[in-house]
């Protein structure tokens, strides 16, 4: 019994080891499943390590105050100052409103500064202060903002901003390029023929739509939708997997074929420019014709005042012209800015096929008390020797001095010279009782009263003319060949001169230049070359305020220059009575037509 009694007293104290492992497990583990949850609650401040001393925690305040230093540091180069001191200020704010709340109800952790959303630069989000441009933002609207994010451009860009035109036919262009630089390589391999058939339909159809239109109001209501469908052929031909080689290849050679055809549209270009110049346009051709037929069906009322036509003591103008609006615009601008009429005579030189057009045209229309007498210069039965087989108007020369001292000297690079003719020789013998006349050519307007010229005292010179000192005889001496002639002798002008018969016929003029011609060959420029010649010395300057030149070639005329000159000559290329003329100079010209004239607007001269 009594070993008995032992053994039993040895169980107890087992039983109660067991039952104390088993308590310090259980707590081991309500333990394990405390601690995470402590962390999730933020009580992990109460936890230290040990052997480590718990560091004394930071006011809430001076905490706050670290973290939005710190953010100023990294945000510092990308925002504006105004913008992070707001951050500090409402920080500082919300800090002092948590102080001064009860301890039971501030909230641990740290406050996040609102967020900064930064817009994409759209025309939107610009606005202009003091007409500069502006960045819009929900945070800050100070005009360093767009400055300080995406530099200058932004303004500039604002301030320069141009409106695209017809963009949608530019990207179908280019949709088309980019599908014909796929086709090829997409059409070798048979397992994308669907792609390959879907492609070569969505080019054909822009093709059609692209010869069909030249500019957005002419493209179809669908086309946004066929656009969406190119745009999505495309991207599945950049997803198969190709030969860049090939690509490359098909680019390289849709390149070259756009540039030789840049360089066909060029030249056809050039040629139908030159055509247009020319050439008389449709409507002048019917005007022409239109007087021709009328001259012949009603000329009874044809009567000459041949008293006046050959009167020394009036003063007379000559006019060389085919073309009956250019010379009927010059009478007229002459006529309305004169003073006294009564003492003007006009006379028009022409040719055979505009004779008659001519003198309907000026039988028919009045201009004041002034007269017009039209010539016949190819009739021989009329002025014998003095005629030409065909009437030669002034000619212009388009000379190009190579420049390169500066900007306006490149500017003034391209001159177009405009010089007497052939026909002008003939004048002391067509007009034998004149002793001075004003030659005006048909491309002028007259803005102020021209009855100072008569009364012009030239010094003893043949000719007053414009000089034109950009370009000197020096400069032609490849052309003029081993003739004598001054180097620094400025070129001269035809457009307005006064011309000194009686000194004319006394020198000759007409045997000199004759002679040079001759000697220079009937070539292209022999007038130039032999009229320069044959007044040199003769040329009396007149002041530059006469006449300005340029409206038929340069658009850089000073608006207020062209108002204060007396005559407008448009030399150069773009008469005002063709299509090309420059449209801003084409209004000092178009007022002196007769828009109620019914010729003038059954043949649509008028546009």
């Amino acid at each position: 019994m009594k070993g008995g009694s032992g053994g039993g007293g040895g169980v107890a104290p087992a039983k109660r080891r067991w039952r104390g492992l088993a308590i310090a497990v259980l707590f081991l583990v309500v333990l394990s499943m405390l601690v995470p949850l402590g962390f999730l609650l933020g009580l992990h401040s109460g936890f230290h390590s040990a052997g480590h001393m718990p560091l004394e925690r930071p006011s809430p305040s001076g905490d706050r105050s670290n973290h939005i230093d710190n953010l100023v540091r990294k945000l510092g180069p990308t925002l504006p100052k105004d913008v992070l001191k707001g951050f500090v200020n409402e920080a500082k704010n919300e800090t002092s409103s948590i102080n001064a709340t009860p301890k039971t109800q501030q909230k641990k952790g740290i406050p996040i500064p609102p967020q900064v959303v930064m817009q994409p630069f759209t025309s939107k989000n610009i606005s202009r202060i003091n007409g500069k441009a502006k960045m819009k933002s929900d945070v800050d609207e100070s005009e360093g903002f767009c400055d300080l994010k995406y530099g200058s451009y932004c303004i500039w860009r604002e301030e320069n901003r141009e409106e695209m035109h017809d963009s949608m036919v530019k990207k179908l262009k280019d949709q088309l390029f980019v599908a014909r630089a796929y086709f090829p390589s997409i059409a070798k391999i048979p397992a994308q023929s669907k792609l390959s058939g879907e492609l070569k339909q969505n080019i054909q159809e822009v093709e059609r739509v692209l010869s069909e239109s030249t500019a957005d109001a002419d493209l179809p209501p669908e086309i946004q939708k066929k656009s969406r469908r190119m745009e999505a052929v495309i991207a599945r031909a950049k997803s198969v997997s190709l030969d860049c080689n090939n690509v490359d290849k098909k680019l390289r050679q849709i390149f070259d074929l756009t540039e030789d055809e840049a360089n066909f549209h060029m030249k056809q270009s050039a040629f139908l420019y030159q055509l247009a110049v020319q050439t008389m346009p449709k409507s002048l051709h019917c005007l022409s014709m239109r007087l021709t037929v009328e001259y012949f069906r009603d000329h009874l009322f044809d009567k000459e005042l041949s008293e006046k036509y050959s009167d020394p003591t009036l003063q007379h103008y000559v006019i060389f012209s085919n073309n009956v609006i250019a010379s009927s615009v010059v009478i007229n601008s002459t006529v309305v800015h004169a003073r006294d009429t009564v003492n003007q005579v006009f006379h028009v030189l022409t040719d055979w096929q505009n004779y008659y057009a001519m003198k309907h045209w000026f039988l028919r229309n009045t201009f004041r008390d002034a007269v017009v007498q039209v010539l016949n210069i190819e009739d021989p039965d009329s002025y014998g020797k003095a005629t030409l087989s065909h009437l030669t108007l002034p000619v212009e020369f388009q000379v190009s001095l190579p420049s390169n001292d500066s900007a306006l000297a490149i500017h003034n690079r391209t001159q177009y010279v405009s010089i007497f003719s052939h026909s002008h020789y003939l004048l002391p013998e067509i007009f034998k009782n004149l002793e001075k006349v004003v030659v005006l050519d048909d491309d002028v307007v007259v803005q102020q009263d021209l009855s100072a010229l008569w009364s012009l005292n030239m010094g003893g010179k043949v000719t007053g003319a414009i000089e034109i000192c950009l370009v000197k005889m020096d400069q032609l001496r490849s052309y003029l060949g081993e003739h004598s002639f001054q180097k620094h002798s400025c070129s001269w002008m035809s457009g307005l001169n006064v011309i000194d018969l009686t000194r004319w016929r006394d020198l000759d003029i007409s045997e000199t230049y004759w002679k040079l011609v001759k000697e220079v060959g009937m070539k292209e420029g022999s007038a130039f070359l032999a009229t320069l010649l044959t007044f040199q010395d003769q040329i009396y300057a007149l002041d530059r305020v006469w006449v300005l030149s340029g409206l038929g070639h340069d658009y850089g005329l000073d608006i207020e220059d062209i108002k204060k000159a007396a005559v407008l000559h448009y030399n150069g290329n773009m008469k005002p009575w063709l299509d090309l003329g420059i449209p801003k100079y084409k209004e000092y010209w178009k007022k002196f037509l007769n828009h109620e004239d019914q010729y003038l607007s059954e043949c649509n001269v008028n546009r």
